[in-house]
């Protein structure tokens, strides 16, 4: 452990935090935010680590504090502009037409009563190139106004989105996770893309099933006369009728609509091929520039504001924007605290104590990679961290052993999808970007549907070992 710390101690730590989390969270008044601070400062004071920030041998700086201040800021620097940028292009969207416009499409190309797979599909493929927090933040937008055109609840439509998103983003590379993940195991990109894209199927039809579900016991849509932008209802079949009436309003067409959105999907995707080809010399350091998140993103919102904008003045398009920036300053917060949470179990070292003694138990080489992901990422929250530790951890294990490497790494792969809570910053993004503020009706939302998927990944996992040892 860091610092000399026990893994015993931390370990009931951990546990006291989470309980008094969701006392916090259930039973108080206190906001998430500040739950999540106080339940991480709860568990590094009762797991031992410096109260006071300490220098360890290595130059690094080890205590509480340190660890909160930086899981919080970390978190932020790589998603928080993003969220800025595309909740404040969300607002554009909905106030301009354009959303509407993408949601006529939408039903258009799949049909009536086919929106979940449409948002499922949409999140599949474009979360293959770019993070699944972009993503969502990105493609929120349509799926609210498929809600308000045809009465479905935005939450089957948010979840089955925020599935679709994150299946491929945790199998798929060249998302950075499994493209890591290969690469520790020394195993063909290609191929791994492959066989993880024919998994990444099944694991999506069950979560779309299960969103239809989830949709009708929370029934809910988006009222901008609600103070969270959303009002829960009694369920009601869904209602096309309103599909004539947007023809005949005066929204943008489609390609100006979807323009803002297919802009930065296509930079991002541009930089990360080029990077994965290793093609970042010379010019191609622009495309590495402009295809990064934050600017790809802040390009598409500048493209919203220069076209979809025209019909606003000035001061509506500026108060629009603000209104945006205020609803992306909670997200933030709470994201951020997510953050700080995971940071303190990552510092302490208490994933790693785990996983080592794990890989001692004698547990079948697919199962060992699985379960070692599965608790890494239940104890601190990024998928990213959970599949690189559990493959650094069995890489060595199943080479010796002579297992198959690819279905190690799929393992690795679908543990890390296991039922994201409060210390995941995606969970967070979902959950309060569909206005999903009651704790059970989050971890309804998409926890479970996580967890689905984790359970339809493990299950191909183990019918493909029967045959690629």
């Amino acid at each position: 452990m860091v610092g000399g710390l026990s893994g015993e101690r931390m370990l009931i730590g951990l546990i006291i935090g989470i309980i008094l989390l969701i006392v916090l969270v259930l039973k108080t008044k206190i906001h998430a935010f500040i739950a999540l601070i106080l339940s991480a400062i709860v568990i590094g004071v009762i797991g031992g680590m410096p109260l006071v920030n300490t220098k360890l041998e290595s130059g690094a700086t080890f205590g509480i504090i340190n660890s909160v201040t930086t899981g919080f800021g970390n978190t932020l620097g790589s998603i928080g502009i993003i969220i800025g940028f595309g909740v404040v292009m969300g607002q554009i969207f909905e106030v301009t037409g354009a959303a509407k416009r993408m949601a006529l499409t939408f039903l258009k190309v799949f049909g009536k009563n086919r929106e979940e797979e449409a948002l499922a599909v949409t999140g599949f493929m474009v979360s293959i190139p770019i993070f699944c927090d972009s993503g969502f933040i990105i493609l929120a937008p349509i799926a609210k106004a498929i809600s308000r055109a045809t009465k479905k609840s935005v939450i089957s439509l948010g979840a089955a989105l925020a599935a679709g998103l994150v299946i491929t983003h945790s199998l798929v590379p060249p998302t950075p996770g499994p493209l890591g993940v290969a690469g520790i195991y020394g195993i063909d990109v290609g191929k791994f893309i492959l066989i993880g894209f024919v998994l990444a199927i099944p694991m999506t039809l069950a979560c779309t099933a299960y969103a239809r579900y989830i949709g009708k016991k929370i029934y809910q849509l988006p009222d901008e006369t609600e103070e969270s932008g959303y009002k829960r209802m009694p369920y009601q079949k869904p209602d096309y009728s309103q599909e004539a009436k947007l023809e005949a309003e005066n929204i943008p067409g489609t390609v100006e609509s979807f323009f803002p959105i297919l802009v930065p999907i296509v930079l991002i995707l541009i930089a990360t091929v080029t990077s994965a080809m290793k093609l970042k010399e010379g010019y191609m350091q622009i495309f590495q520039f402009i295809g990064s998140p934050i600017c790809a993103v802040g390009i598409g919102l500048v493209l919203a504001i220069l076209t979809l904008g025209r019909s606003l003045t000035r001061e509506q398009i500026l108060k629009e924007m603000e209104k945006g920036m205020a609803s992306a300053g909670i997200i933030m917060l709470v994201t951020g605290g997510g953050g700080a949470l995971g940071q303190i179990i990552k510092d302490s070292g208490l994933g790693s104590y785990i996983a080592q003694g794990l890989a001692g138990s004698g547990l079948p080489i697919v199962i060992l990679p699985f379960v070692i992901a599965t608790l890494i990422r239940f104890i601190q929250g990024s998928g990213t961290v959970a599949m690189t530790t559990a493959a650094s951890i069995t890489a060595a294990i199943v080479a010796e052993s002579g297992g198959n490497p690819y279905m190690a790494a799929l393992a690795c792969c679908v543990g890390s999808l296991f039922f994201s809570y409060f210390n995941d910053s995606y969970f967070w993004v979902v959950n309060r970007t569909l206005g999903v503020s009651d704790t059970k009706d989050q971890i309804r939302t998409y926890s479970i549907t996580s967890t689905i998927a984790w359970a339809v990944g493990f299950a191909e996992i183990m019918i493909l070992s029967i045959f690629f040892h």
